[in-house]
C-alpha cells in the first residue's frame, strides 16, 4: 500500500507541477505570478519532477515550437515522422538539449516572456542531481516494497516527465476525438480526463492555446484548472484568460 500511495503520488505531483508551471504558464502564460511564487513553483517542480525535471525556459521554447509548427518537419515531437514513440522522444530529447546547450537559437517570438532560473536547471539536468533521486526512489522501494514486481515501477519514477510527455504528444495525436478540424493531428485522447490532469483534451488545447482551462464540454473536468482557479481565489496567481475562447500565438 505504501508503495502505490507513493506512486501514485509521484505520478500526480510532478504531473501537476509540469502542466502548472512548465506548460500552462511558461510556455502560454495563461496566467502570472510574482517572483517569489514563481520561484516557490520552480522548487515545488525540482523536488516533485526529482530526476525528471525540465526547464521551465527550454520547455517553453520546445512548446511553442510545436504550437507553431505542429505536425510539419519542424515539430520537435509529431508522431507524424517518426515510426515508434521511443524515436520520436529521442528526437525531441536532443532538441531539448539543443535549446538546453545553446546550440539552438530560437527565433525572437518563442523566448518571449519566457522564466528562466539557470542556476536551478543547470543543477536540478546535472547527472549528479539525477542519480541522486533515482538513489532515493530506489531506497525508497528496497525499505517498502513488498514483492519484487513492485520494482519494476522505479523506471517510471525516474523517467516520469518523459512517461507523462509520451502519453500526450504520441497518443493523443494518434487516438481519440477531434472536436476541431485543424491543420495538426491532435485529439481528445479521453473524455473525462482522470489520467494526465486535464492534458488530454489536446484538441481542445490546440485550438484554444491560451486558455488555463482546457475542457469545454461539461464533462470535461480539468482538475489543474481547479487548482488554478483556487489559487487565483487566493491572489497567488492571476488568470489572464478566463475566456477560453481567445486564441494566443503559439
Amino acid at each position: 500500500m505504501i508503495i502505490l500511495i507513493f506512486f501514485v503520488s509521484h505520478w500526480y505531483l510532478s504531473l501537476f507541477s509540469q502542466s502548472f508551471l512548465q506548460h500552462r504558464y511558461a510556455s502560454h502564460r495563461a496566467f502570472t505570478m510574482n517572483k517569489f511564487w514563481e520561484r516557490f513553483f520552480y522548487i515545488f517542480a525540482y523536488i516533485t519532477q526529482g530526476s525528471s525535471y525540465l526547464s521551465a525556459h527550454a520547455y517553453g521554447i520546445l512548446h511553442r515550437m510545436h504550437h507553431a509548427y505542429a505536425d510539419t518537419d519542424k515539430d520537435p515531437h509529431s508522431p507524424k515522422y517518426f515510426s515508434n514513440l521511443f524515436a520520436m522522444m529521442w528526437h525531441t530529447k536532443k532538441v531539448y538539449a539543443d535549446i538546453m546547450d545553446k546550440r539552438f537559437i530560437a527565433e525572437d517570438r518563442f523566448t518571449k516572456n519566457l522564466p528562466d532560473w539557470h542556476s536551478l536547471d543547470i543543477w536540478a539536468q546535472s547527472y549528479t542531481n539525477r542519480i541522486m533521486f533515482a538513489g532515493l526512489y530506489t531506497g525508497f522501494y528496497v525499505i517498502f516494497a513488498t514483492h519484487w514486481w513492485m520494482f519494476a515501477l522505479i523506471p517510471v519514477h525516474i523517467l516520469m516527465g518523459p512517461v507523462h510527455g509520451s502519453i500526450i504528444n504520441w497518443f493523443a495525436h494518434k487516438y481519440g476525438k477531434r472536436r476541431f478540424r485543424m491543420n495538426n493531428t491532435s485529439r481528445n485522447f479521453i473524455p473525462v480526463d482522470f489520467l494526465m490532469l486535464g492534458e488530454n483534451y489536446h484538441n481542445n488545447h490546440h485550438k484554444y492555446p491560451s486558455s488555463a482551462d482546457f475542457g469545454i464540454k461539461w464533462y470535461e473536468i480539468d482538475p489543474t484548472y481547479y487548482i488554478i482557479k483556487v489559487l487565483g481565489f487566493l491572489r497567488i496567481i492571476k488568470i489572464r484568460n478566463n475566456n477560453r475562447y481567445i486564441e494566443s500565438e503559439y
